[in-house]
């Protein structure tokens, strides 16, 4: 098949575009800039410069890609490690999520294309209620802090849009928080914060976290565009969620530093903002049970702990 993937040098698009060349298929891959157009051709796939939000720049490229399938990756994460200003951070990546996949939507359905998968995300959004793990069917927050409600606002817009859509059938893919080459979760920046102590353990640390290496997001991508049901939504995450009194002491101590200090829930709220609170005690993880049965997919790196162990060895190497 002929994929047009946009966003085809985020964290997602790098490896989904050897993934798919890998598998047979034929890739155009959208970048904004020059410099990342020549990476895309280096991968062996056929780069197209264009801003997501330029219509005719988006009706143009795919009206000459003429693809079978078009991914939808495109975030703007510059920035976003300042996660006390969560919605302005996230601001242009909301844009994307509603006019770019407006814009992206109607080319693709004016020039024929058959399937429309889409990045969405696993985790904060589900209802802070309930169970500690969630299935697609499950809710999503109906009042979260106001620091999230512009970006959750957003994302419902994607997922509504997309699997509303028949022509071309439309497919969410809501990802795990994203580690691996590329990523922010385990980058210098982090890896320093946990190292000097720098990212408190906040409150009784019992939100429920759900992640997934870059790697088996592409593959399930993969495995989506191939065999997915048209108008669904699968959580992409690996086996094992894990709440963040688990998973940040053993990423402090596989990094070989001090367990992070702890910071009350009432101090946190002052000086960090109640959502950064909620996604440290409250919020929910998702399940990978319909992806697997639906998909035929199963995570090459099925826990955190093996996957977080191998990440961190292999930026000190």
């Amino acid at each position: 098949m002929k994929i047009f993937i946009a966003g085809a040098t985020g964290a997602v698009g790098r490896p989904l575009v050897s993934a798919l060349i890998a598998a047979g298929h034929s890739v155009t891959g959208l970048t904004r800039t020059a410099a990342k157009a020549e990476f895309i051709k280096r991968m062996g796939a056929e780069p197209v410069i264009a801003d997501g939000l330029d219509a005719t720049a988006i009706r143009t490229a795919l009206a000459s890609a003429r693809p079978d399938v078009v991914v939808h990756e495109m975030t703007d994460l510059t920035g976003a490690s300042d996660l006390r200003h969560f919605d302005r951070v996230f601001a242009s990546s909301n844009a994307l999520r509603t006019k770019g996949t407006d814009i992206l939507l109607t080319a693709a359905r004016d020039t024929g294309v058959r399937r429309f998968v889409a990045q969405s995300y696993c985790g904060w959004p589900y209802a802070r209620v309930g169970g500690a793990v969630k299935t697609e069917s499950d809710a999503l927050d109906s009042d979260p802090p106001s620091e999230l409600r512009a970006t959750l606002r957003a994302i419902q817009y994607l997922e509504r849009t997309v699997t509303d859509s028949k022509r071309p059938e439309g497919i969410v893919l809501r990802y795990g928080s994203f580690y691996g080459p590329g990523t922010g979760l385990l980058d210098s920046v982090m890896l320093d914060q946990v190292r000097n102590r720098r990212t408190p353990l906040i409150g009784d640390g019992a939100g429920w976290w759900s992640f997934v290496h870059v790697d088996d997001a592409a593959a399930a991508t993969l495995k989506a565009i191939e065999h997915g049901k048209p108008g669904s939504i699968y959580n992409i995450t690996d086996d094992d969620p894990a709440q963040v009194r688990d998973w940040l002491p053993s990423l402090a101590k596989i990094m070989g530093a001090k367990a992070p200090r702890h910071l009350p829930a009432w101090i946190a709220r002052l000086v960090a903002g109640q959502h950064l609170v909620s996604m440290m005690t409250q919020v929910r993880a998702g399940s990978n049970a319909k992806a697997k049965a639906e998909l035929g997919w199963k995570p090459a790196h099925p826990s955190w702990r093996t996957g977080f162990s191998e990440a961190v060895h292999q930026r000190a190497a």
